[in-house]
């Protein structure tokens, strides 16, 4: 299996540049190693932070000796509770009972691992050794805990902020299945797959993307059952990018995929852990992003596209003939217009004579041809849609419904477009709207427009043409080594099982080929052991 890279290293980039972010000014002045004092240490925190309001700087005793020492956090996100409960006041009192207790005081050097092992009752506590390491730290929610006399510091996991809860997916709704989604917190996105996957061979590995931003990017697959290589290829992708800040994981997506001179998407995006756990257990690879609810899944071939988690919800009969409906859609989506320009501009005989005379008495008050009418309409459809996608949502279905029904009768009325042009726009829009995958959907709507143009050029033929030109685009692309039309090209009649339409599960019991999973069979979680017996 061969992966493609998209994302050559830069040219004339130091090395230095590469690996280290971009210094402030500060920086360039500070000493980043860190003290054994902790005044001089609270100096370079403050030295960076001083200018932010939200950095609390807590500065206490520690026992009977009154070792210096001080707490660095975020206010808003930590919990306070935790830091008060479980770090001030052990750190503060209980120190100093123990002391009492044995009648003696702790020595100086091991104090460190008396607070370490005994005092902070929080589940994760971690040592640093860098100031670089503590300001991540600090900067992703966790408290520095400084002690006087040493050259390392305490890092006490009290993250705490406001976070939305789990929620049904607004962009993948379905009628029978979970109700839960995929929220903005990491963690949350993971212990989800972890509640649905209870295998210790599922690994979730976690890098940080961004210079600036130091965005923690997770990535899920399955042992055993993903292709080492297709991991290791995430892997590599993901520590390629170099960039500075990082806002949601459409942002990454766009920096990992094979093709960006495309609109097709190769990457399969979803808010559903469901859908995700399906895809992990097929032997691909899923990538979450902290403060994104929204799941990257790779490889992805053009068939994914048209396929709903509620199809493996219903029985596989009505299944089938949902997606098939699907794809019907597709195809009236993007070449419904182009065909009846093609039609009426080039060839009238293509169709019945009664319709024909019906069509070209409701264009004989038209003052435009064919080709301009469809432009006009689509463009027009678009513009509305894309009005009631931005406004809120109540104003939203309204200014499309009433919109569309107020702009086409008033259209039809003053003679500017005919009937059977307002209903070919709307079988285009209702098919758009069957497809499951948003990004899909859009590429599959924009296609008209290329279509219409070829249509109103060179008619019927026309359309042959460009439907070629398409297919040819789609053979050619790949998503992560994998040929975007599998299984139709090449050819893998194992994977037809669950193609255009999905037949009984107790058939589909191998794995996909095209993502050549080590483990192919369902059944076989652990084929060696199964040798061996």
């Amino acid at each position: 299996m061969k992966y493609i890279d998209n994302q050559p290293n830069p040219k004339n980039r130091k090395k230095m540049e590469e690996n280290n972010p971009p210094k402030l000014k500060s920086e360039e002045q500070v000493d980043l190693t860190l003290d054994k004092e902790v005044g001089k240490n609270l100096e370079k925190f403050k030295a960076f932070l001083k200018d932010s309001s939200d950095v609390v700087i807590r500065e206490f005793s520690l026992g009977t000796q009154s070792i210096p020492c001080a707490l660095v956090y975020v206010d808003g996100l930590v919990n306070i509770a935790v830091i008060n409960e479980q770090i001030l006041k052990p750190m503060m009192y209980q120190i100093a009972l123990l002391e009492t207790s044995l009648n003696q005081p702790i020595q100086p050097d091991k104090i460190f691992e008396v607070v370490k092992l005994h005092a902070l009752t929080v589940g994760e506590v971690k040592e640093v050794k860098t100031l670089d390491d503590a300001f991540l730290r600090v900067l992703s929610g966790e408290v520095a805990v400084i002690i006087d006399g040493f050259d390392k510091i305490l890092i006490a996991n009290a993250r705490g902020w406001p976070q939305r809860g789990i929620q049904e997916p607004p962009s993948e709704t379905v009628i029978r299945g979970p109700r839960e989604g995929f929220t903005e917190t990491l963690r949350v996105n993971t212990a989800l797959l972890r509640r649905k996957i209870k295998d210790p061979n599922l690994v979730i590995k976690t890098v940080q993307v961004g210079r600036r931003g130091k965005t923690d990017v997770a990535y899920a697959y399955i042992k055993g059952v993903a292709s080492q290589e297709l991991v290791e290829e995430v892997e590599r992708r993901l520590n390629q990018i170099d960039v500075d800040i990082f806002l949601d994981s459409s942002q990454i997506e766009q920096y990992i995929q094979d093709n960006y001179l495309t609109y097709f998407p190769q990457i399969e995006v979803t808010e559903r852990p469901d859908k995700t756990v399906a895809s992990l257990a097929e032997g691909r690879v899923a990538i979450l992003m902290d403060n994104s609810p929204f799941a990257l899944i790779v490889p992805a071939t053009f068939y994914q596209f048209f396929q709903s988690a509620e199809d493996y919800y219903e029985r596989w009969i009505l299944a089938s003939i949902i997606r098939l409906l699907r794809w019907s859609g597709a195809i009236l989506a993007s070449l419904t217009p182009a065909l009846y320009v093609a039609i009426v501009s080039f060839h009238p005989g293509f169709i019945p004579t009664n319709l024909v005379i019906s069509i070209a008495a409701t264009r004989a008050t038209v003052p435009f041809p064919a080709f301009v009418e469809a432009l006009l309409m689509e463009i027009t459809f678009e513009l509305l849609r894309e009005a009631g996608a931005r406004l809120p949502r109540a104003i939203g279905q309204t200014i499309g419904i009433v919109g569309g029904l107020i702009v086409g009768d008033a259209a039809v009325r003053a003679g500017i477009t005919s009937p059977i042009m307002v209903i070919v726009v709307a079988i285009t829009a209702i098919a758009s709207f069957i497809i499951p995958s948003y990004s899909a959907a859009m590429a599959i709507r924009l296609l008209r427009f290329p279509f219409i143009v070829l249509a109103a050029t060179f008619g019927i033929y026309g359309v042959m043409l460009g439907f070629i030109i398409l297919n040819v685009h789609l053979v050619t692309l790949k998503s992560f080594g994998v040929s975007y039309m599998t299984p139709q090209a090449p050819i893998r009649y194992q994977d037809w099982k669950d193609f255009l339409i999905r037949l009984p599960s107790q058939i589909m019991m191998r794995r996909p080929t095209s993502t050549y999973p080590v483990d192919i069979d369902r059944r076989n979680q652990d084929p060696v052991k199964e040798e061996t017996q």
